[in-house]
């Protein structure tokens, strides 16, 4: 589908897109299907952090005395069952997501750079993997601070919908998050951005993080700010690090 000098029409492109979205959403209804089934030991996971939450408590700020979540609506269990498994599907399905976008991706890329497809995928899947790691450590300060914030005058009561959406959104904006570097990476390598360019906006790029990360993270505390913020900045300077040797070696 390409001419002569290597060149892919629109249409071309189009239906590359097309095929590689279809392919990322079968990954992502597969990865639903097998959490939908493994419901029970993800909740039973995903409640960890509110019972780490509850041990830890020395006054009663929080409704019940173990861990359980307060049902409201008679609906709400098929809901968080759906959100949970919506959700889960899409973690699952991260190498599949990574890939596509690479194969997708790679065409624009010069035959040396091509090589890096593995070490994308894994780069990828390692940084979603900590980042989803970082969220599930930090969940229960958050709760700590968001619990204790109002006072002991006032009580909790959590409910399955509001805390499984506050934890698998906390859990996926790190695990996104933490693909910074290598959507910056690649838009040098596509010649969108340049290390000098990265430099110079440096100032503008921490208020900018800082900001996403407030927008992204549902719990809004600072202590969660800092520990997405930080690693974001940092790797904003291992992008500009990246992008210089790889100029360097090409002699840029």
């Amino acid at each position: 589908m390409a001419d002569i000098d290597g060149r892919m029409p629109l249409v071309a492109h189009l239906e590359e897109l097309r095929n590689r979205l279809l392919r990322s959403v079968a990954a992502v209804l597969i990865g639903t299907v097998v959490c939908w089934v493994l419901y029970p030991q993800i909740l039973d996971l995903l409640l960890e952090p509110y019972c780490r939450l509850r041990d830890g408590l020395a006054d009663q700020t929080v409704f019940g005395n173990g861990c359980e979540l307060l049902v409201t609506d008679p609906l709400e269990p098929f809901a968080v069952r759906m959100m949970v498994a919506g959700y889960g599907g899409v973690c699952l399905a991260m190498p599949v997501l990574l890939w596509q976008s690479w194969r997708f991706i790679a065409p624009g890329l010069h035959t040396r750079e091509r090589r890096w497809a593995i070490p994308f995928v894994v780069t990828g899947l390692l940084l979603f993997a900590g980042g989803c790691w970082l969220a599930y450590w930090s969940i229960p300060r958050a709760l700590d601070f968001l619990v204790g914030i109002g006072g002991p005058d006032l009580v909790s009561v959590f409910s399955p919908a509001r805390y499984l959406s506050f934890v698998v959104k906390m859990t996926l904006a790190f695990g996104i998050g933490f693909e910074f570097p290598l959507v910056l990476v690649f838009m040098q390598f596509a010649g969108i951005l340049t290390p000098a360019a990265l430099r110079q906006a440096r100032r503008y790029a921490v208020v900018g993080i800082v900001a996403l990360v407030a927008v992204l993270t549902p719990s809004g505390d600072p202590f969660t700010l800092m520990v997405l913020s930080v690693p974001m900045l940092l790797f904003y300077e291992v992008a500009i690090l990246i992008g210089a040797l790889r100029n360097r070696r090409r002699g840029g």
